[in-house]
């Protein structure tokens, strides 16, 4: 056992080797913890899981105040991210008291699934201010786990009183978080919906350029013609889009801060907020228009479905462009490499050569595309086949397709990695699989699909040539795909520049959680689907760690494989169609 300087545990039965995933600096150990925090308040307080329901402290259930630390430690982290960045000491991490914390979430866990099987004995009054205590004491264990608590006192000290303003601006997000919610509450009266009122006012002007007899009823925020109408729902109304906007053009802006010049870039928020807006309002519009004039029904649910995040991924795509393409928001390659504080007669020497200033334009390596383009394409096919569809997604095998041709044209871009793999990938694809279907197996029922039904509905021959489709996609193109874009690419991106040049093998933690977090995202069903976040981020956290294991990219596409032919193999046995 050896002791550092603040007579913290560094090492004790474990090596402190064993522990190379962590980061080891105060940045990367906040985000680590907030990221941590943040998974585990998911599952315990959403109710998605095997935690249900809500706990209780002090009268009021942990959910409604909750957020008043999640919102000040987010604010704290973001303010004094660069003054924790500049901090080059490392931080130890106890094992003993990790340890403690997963003892204290087993068992709540273990405490929620007695409570929730009806076991009589554990139900009495104080019951959930027991549960309470134990999830916070489990969660100040995993802070003081993470960073000592000498680290803590030199991180508050070091940003001043920012730990008071965190805190101020926390208890004001949760007070004004019921309020500002009303924006897109629906409710019997149209002033209490603010955002579907000013909607419904955008649609019938421009519906008004095309109609004559446009029929409104503002108390249901109802809008269409005599033959057809809609109501605006509360997600219908823009706000859902405006808020993914938000955080994608924030999260950009920060992540490219070095190469962006500010407050100039700032200005492209508003503006794609705005075109987020007029998107949907002309989804609205053009969904009226399409069925006034005869327009079929599949048409327009999969107009109704689809055109959302086909405005999203085109608004994202014109953002990053925009930010690297428009001379007024790009920093010039000069001063981002540092040269415009050099003397005069040292610049010739140290510019870069043309090849160089175009390489550092775009910012990216140029193997970029050959492992976003496969996945992009298959996104690019999934909004086409689900405009196009209704419940049934007919146009599917089209997925296929156009990864199959990404696939084969970068070919000799891709056949440089490593494909091969151990004995190991695939047993870390089985385990995954049964970490994915666990929750149903758990429960012993089966979300419902209408996918069965329509299969059946189909000839035999559609029928087996649709689900050949889905099975060769399932364990051939998304597979390879989803390695090169979440652990070929992002998680090496988010180490250096020249993510091709970043061994796989020294992969960190960090990286890893946020790849794999962003795998999870990608495999949410809407917006409160937490479940499938949870189980995509678990996935992606194994993969990337058979990939780092050996180094090669064929053990995580290999793990990946076991992992979907084992479901394909489940839903085709046992008519799971949901799982698909």
């Amino acid at each position: 056992m050896k002791l550092n300087p603040h007579g913290v545990t560094t090492e004790s039965s474990f090596s402190q080797s064993a522990l190379f995933f962590l980061p080891r600096r105060l940045s990367g150990r906040l985000c680590l913890l907030g990221v941590l925090v943040a998974l585990e308040y998911l599952f315990c307080f959403m109710g998605r899981g095997p935690i249900a329901g809500h706990l209780e402290f002090l009268g009021m259930a942990t959910d409604v105040y909750g957020q008043i630390p999640i919102f000040a430690f987010v604010v704290f982290l973001g303010l004094g991210y660069s003054r924790f960045e500049a901090q080059q000491e490392e931080v130890p991490f106890s094992v003993l008291l990790f340890a403690g914390h997963l003892v204290c979430m087993a068992a709540v866990f273990s405490m929620s699934l007695a409570a929730r099987n009806g076991s009589g004995w554990l139900i009495f009054d104080a019951f959930s201010y027991i549960k309470s205590a134990v999830y916070i004491l489990g969660t100040v264990l995993l802070a003081f786990g993470c960073i000592p608590p000498r680290s803590w006192i030199g991180a508050i000290r070091s940003t001043g009183l920012l730990w008071f303003y965190a805190l101020l601006i926390g208890v004001a997000g949760w007070y004004f978080g019921s309020p500002v919610r009303l924006l897109w509450r629906a409710t019997s009266t149209a002033q209490a919906g603010i955002m579907q009122s000013v909607t419904l006012e955008a649609v019938r002007v421009g519906l008004s350029i095309f109609l004559r007899d446009i029929v409104v009823d503002r108390a249901t925020f109802t809008i269409g013609t005599p033959s057809y109408s809609i109501e605006i729902a509360p997600g219908c109304s823009g706000v859902e889009g405006l808020g993914l906007v938000l955080v994608f053009t924030s999260l950009w802006l920060w992540y490219f801060r070095k190469e962006t010049r500010f407050p100039q870039a700032l200005l492209l928020i508003p503006c794609a907020l705005a075109c987020s807006w007029l998107l949907n309002i002309v989804r609205l519009g053009s969904l009226i228009l399409l069925m006034n004039f005869g327009g079929s029904s599949d048409a327009a649910n999969g107009l109704h479905t689809a055109a959302g995040w086909i405005a999203f991924t085109a608004i994202a795509l014109g953002f990053s462009m925009a930010t690297q393409k428009l001379s007024w928001t790009r920093r010039s390659t000069a001063l981002a490499r540092g040269i415009a504080g050099e003397p005069q007669e040292d610049r010739a020497a140290s510019a870069p050569s043309a090849t160089e200033e175009l390489g550092e334009e775009h910012g990216e390596s140029p193997a970029i595309r050959a492992y976003l383009v496969p996945l992009l394409a298959i996104l690019t096919a999934a909004f086409i086949s689900k405009a196009a569809s209704t419940s049934f997604e007919w146009l599917y095998p089209l997925r296929f397709v156009v990864a199959a041709v990404a696939l084969l044209y970068f070919r000799p871009e891709l056949k440089k990695l490593n494909w091969r793999c151990g004995w190991f990938a695939p047993f870390a694809g089985m385990a995954v699989f049964l970490v994915w279907i666990a929750p149903s197996w758990w429960a012993h029922e089966r979300a419902a699909s209408p996918l069965g039904s329509a299969l059946v509905a189909l000839s035999p021959t559609a029928r087996w040539v649709w689900i050949g489709f889905r099975v060769a996609a399932a364990v051939v193109t998304v597979p390879i795909a989803e390695e090169l874009a979440f652990r070929g690419y992002l998680a090496r991106r988010l180490l250096s520049r020249e993510f091709d040049q970043v061994n796989l093998s020294s992969l960190t933690l960090l990286p890893v959680v946020l790849s794999s977090v962003a795998f999870g995202l990608m495999h949410m069903q809407n917006l409160n689907d937490w479940r499938h976040l949870m189980l995509g981020s678990v996935a992606g956290v194994a993969y990337a760690a058979v990939l780092r294991w050996r180094g090669r990219i064929g053990d995580a596409v290999v793990a990946h494989v076991t992992s979907n032919l084992l479901l394909a193999a489940w839903v085709l046995s046992f008519g799971d169609w949901a799982q698909w």
